[in-house]
């Protein structure tokens, strides 16, 4: 079996990971009372599916009890570019790293696969596999720290010494059972860097994540209207944020991501708002073929644009903003009226449903 892992750690590398680790499924039980306490807070929002199957979510080796081993992989998506810098361009939207190409499910996903499949190949027919990247009741991040992939720091995501906290995770459930690594420690120490740059104050406390305040949920999760005192500190952001990410000093030492498909393409490296906001169901499925933007809808991009234009502080965007007043979409209709209302000097945009005339 040891020498089975080094060679499954080897193909692993050979796959596109840059990390592999193994756990196993009861390797987590601190998930549990966390996952209450994250749900009896409700700071899950919308996300009601995390309420529902709460009970794999939070013991791993319910999901499947014959499993016996898990095997976690890390891939780099380390980007070229400074994220943050897009923040200052107002006219512009921002995009989360992740989402600047190919959708990341479908490229894990290949190759978990493989990798499952070579398992098979090298053991027994008998041998027997699940996959899972980030679809399924499988908590990921406290798996990929009892495996040694790195520690949840204290914006809750994974930091991995090697890799920074630019990584996807993806793990293999097998019946096999696999030598287990030692998991990783905390290296955080006294930095606060991730806790002090959200701009909606999303962490009540180190390693404590609300996501009803956080920027990512609100553009991809949150249906309907946001909070208007959180529109406002939304910025141009208009899917995902990468604020507490991209400041983690472990970063330096991050590895370029080796799949071209994560690098971004340049029509979304800060495309201009002005344009996004023209963009109906037909071309918004064009533009964002592949990627994992379009899972939104355009309904709910157009709402996270309008929030942007209305944050620009652009004056040329009002005509963007003033055509969706009367979007048959109530939610895409008040986010309009809110940036016509904040463009033209109002402090905190409008009233729900007021009219800008």
């Amino acid at each position: 079996m040891d020498a089975l892992k080094r060679q499954l750690v080897d193909q692993a590398h050979a796959e596109g990971f840059d990390l592999a680790r193994i756990c196993r499924p009861w390797d987590v039980p601190q998930v549990p009372d966390r996952l209450q306490t994250f749900l009896e807070k409700e700071r899950h929002g919308q996300m009601h599916w995390m309420a529902e199957r709460s009970h794999w979510r939070a013991d791993p080796a319910a999901l499947w009890p014959e499993a016996q081993s898990v095997i976690m992989l890390g891939e780099s998506y380390t980007p070229e570019h400074d994220p943050l810098e897009v923040l200052g361009r107002r006219s512009e939207g921002a995009i989360s790293v992740y989402a600047q190409n190919r959708d990341y499910h479908d490229l894990v996903k290949k190759r978990l696969k493989r990798l499952a499949r070579w398992l098979i190949a090298q053991t027994s027919p008998d041998t027997e596999v699940k996959v899972f990247v980030d679809t399924a009741p499988v908590p990921e991040k406290p798996l990929g720290a009892a495996a040694g992939l790195g520690w949840q720091g204290k914006h809750t995501n994974l930091v991995s010494r090697d890799l920074g906290s630019w990584f996807f995770i993806g793990s293999i459930f097998t019946t096999l059972t696999l030598e287990a690594d030692a998991a990783e420690t905390d290296h955080c120490g006294s930095c606060r860097a991730c806790l002090d740059v959200c701009p909606t104050g999303a962490f009540p406390a180190p390693y404590q994540l609300d996501a009803r305040r956080c920027i990512s949920y609100l553009t991809i999760e949150h249906s309907g209207p946001v909070a208007p005192e959180l529109r406002a500190l939304m910025g141009n952001r208009i899917y995902g944020c990468d604020d507490c990410l991209a400041v983690c000093p472990w970063n330096k030492f991050a590895k370029e991501a080796r799949e071209l498909r994560y690098r971004a393409r340049d029509d979304l490296l800060g495309p201009p708002l002005a344009e996004l906001a023209d963009l109906d169901d037909t071309s918004f499925r064009a533009m964002f073929s592949g990627s994992p933007i379009k899972r939104i809808g355009v309904l709910r991009f157009l709402r996270n644009v309008l929030y942007a234009i209305g944050n620009s502080g652009d004056p040329a965007l009002l005509p963007a903003a003033e055509r969706h007043c009367d979007a048959q979409d109530a939610t895409v209709a008040d986010a309009a009226r809110w940036a016509v209302m904040r463009l033209k000097g109002v402090e905190n945009g409008m009233d729900s449903g007021a009219d800008p005339a």
